[in-house]
């Protein structure tokens, strides 16, 4: 395949990502947020969520799911969000809270504090003129965030469907990845910069020589006994 080629592909691709959003545009929503998280199936370290509200012009190909793409590819991708979304919010929740309430509500709650951040972002980088811009419709991936007052669609798969999703899939790994790359510093052994607390044969190694280490999800290695 061409250069050429992979760009038009890449082109045709993103108009198809945008399309669930600009039907919602028509039907007069203007600020959409598409959430999604990182960091459920890891064995250490916190779960990290991101909201993103894409302008309607946003024209970057290769914004995709993020599991679909190189960690050079999130990175630069992840700088041209940040710099062109009309808001961006991210969540985390720790190991411990994700011990003490589960992860699926812990990840439930690191999208509404990105939802919330991605609020008072908005209205950072749009609210002028006496405007008071607000998040109107959310998107999400496979889940629902019951009690925000906002209308929303939970999507299957939403992250390879949905542009604004998509693009929050890179934030959130991105943001999860730098966090992990950080803690292997602090508790070497493990392989964290490589595996970011999945469990990979290297972590589990760690595990046997070193036993656990403070970030390690409690609840997730019930049944580990080196």
């Amino acid at each position: 395949m061409t250069k050429e080629e992979r760009l038009q592909r890449q082109m045709q691709r993103l108009a198809e990502m945008q399309q669930p959003e600009r039907d919602l545009h028509k039907r007069g929503y203007r600020y959409i947020a598409g959430i999604d998280e990182a960091g459920r199936g890891p064995l250490a370290g916190p779960v990290a969520a991101a909201a993103v509200v894409l302008p309607e012009d946003f024209d970057v190909p290769g914004v995709d799911d993020s599991k679909k793409l190189s960690e050079k590819r999130r990175e630069e991708l992840y700088g041209v969000i940040m710099e062109r979304a009309q808001a961006v919010g991210v969540g985390i929740v720790d190991h411990e809270t994700i011990d003490r309430i589960n992860i699926l509500q812990a990840a439930k709650l690191a999208m509404s504090r990105a939802l919330d951040e991605a609020g008072e972002d908005l209205k950072r980088r749009c609210g002028s003129g006496g405007e008071d811009p607000a998040i109107d419709y959310i998107l999400l991936d496979a889940v629902e965030l019951p009690d925000r007052g906002v209308p929303q669609e939970a999507i299957i798969k939403g992250d390879a469907k949905v542009l604004a999703i998509a693009a929050a899939s890179i934030i959130a790994k991105v943001t999860r990845d730098r966090i992990m790359a950080a803690y292997a510093e602090e508790y070497p052994g493990y392989g964290f910069e490589k595996n970011k607390g999945y469990g990979t044969k290297a972590h589990y190694d760690g595990l046997r020589q070193q036993g656990t280490c403070p970030i390690h999800r409690k609840t997730f290695l019930k049944n580990f006994h080196g």
